[in-house]
């Protein structure tokens, strides 16, 4: 008898992303075709959109699919990448899910927030302050502000005088540095919507400030929900110009519906 594998259980992403390749490998969707609507691929397979999503970004990673603005996700031909300097990667098998990943934050930043509310000493408010005024700075100057946000993140858990909770944020962080959450942002952050997270980090200082720990906690969750919405709106609103040719549409392929949520 052959030696027994190691079994490593598969993020939920991988599995969507592992069933959407072989039916591509299948000719169930043709190269240039464009994949169903995320809502149709969620009823299927029995996901949510969110976890669609991510399977999708993570396929345009590694060279599947493209994201075209205002039309849809298109397959791609894998084998005219080779050797034209593609830069499809192969992800990590433990890369989050960036949408997942927002959903963890808001449970424990939230707390983190609360907690900073009651223990958060001057040079933490000072320090929250100065990460405020980087971002606004950046976002004046046409930047991505994630230093800043980084920043204001890391001074909220220290002050809450707990290494596995900095630790913890500063893995998030590692995270939100990561292929996927790269390639997310790169289709739905803007320098408008780094405005809108400027705001949000405005009230959860001031609740911090306040010592409002209820108040910075749901500052906290708004603020987390809101970072969920921007990056789960519709493809038709992603900022990426792509080409403007329209492929021929998918013909209806034939997902299991052999996963759950």
């Amino acid at each position: 008898m052959p030696p027994l594998q190691t079994v490593e259980p598969q993020r939920l992403y991988r599995q969507i992303a592992g069933q959407l390749r072989t039916l591509i490998t299948q000719g169930e969707f043709a190269i240039g075709s464009r994949l169903p609507a995320e809502r149709d691929l969620a009823r299927q397979l029995g996901v949510s959109r969110p976890s669609v999503r991510e399977a999708l970004i993570a396929m345009e990673v590694e060279g599947w699919v493209e994201v075209r603005t205002g039309s849809g996700v298109y397959v791609l031909d894998r084998s005219a990448q080779a050797g034209k300097g593609s830069r499809a990667q192969q992800l990590p098998a433990d890369e989050w899910g960036p949408l997942e990943l927002i959903r963890a934050r808001r449970v424990v930043e939230g707390e983190v927030a609360s907690m900073a509310a009651t223990q958060a000493k001057r040079q933490h408010i000072q320090a929250m302050a100065e990460a405020i005024a980087s971002m606004r700075h950046n976002a004046d100057q046409g930047v991505l502000p994630l230093d800043g946000d980084r920043a204001f993140h890391t001074a909220l858990v220290e002050s809450c005088g707990n290494v596995v909770l900095v630790e913890t944020i500063q893995r998030f962080w590692d995270s939100r540095r990561g292929p996927l959450f790269e390639k997310l942002g790169g289709h739905f952050e803007t320098v408008e919507s780094w405005r809108a997270a400027i705001a949000e980090h405005e009230a959860i200082l001031k609740a911090v400030k306040s010592r409002d720990a209820a108040g910075a906690r749901l500052a906290m969750h708004q603020h987390m929900d809101n970072s969920h919405a921007r990056f789960s709106v519709s493809w038709s609103h992603a900022r990426n110009p792509k080409s403007p040719r329209t492929p021929k549409s998918a013909k209806s392929a034939n997902i299991p519906q052999a996963l759950a949520t």
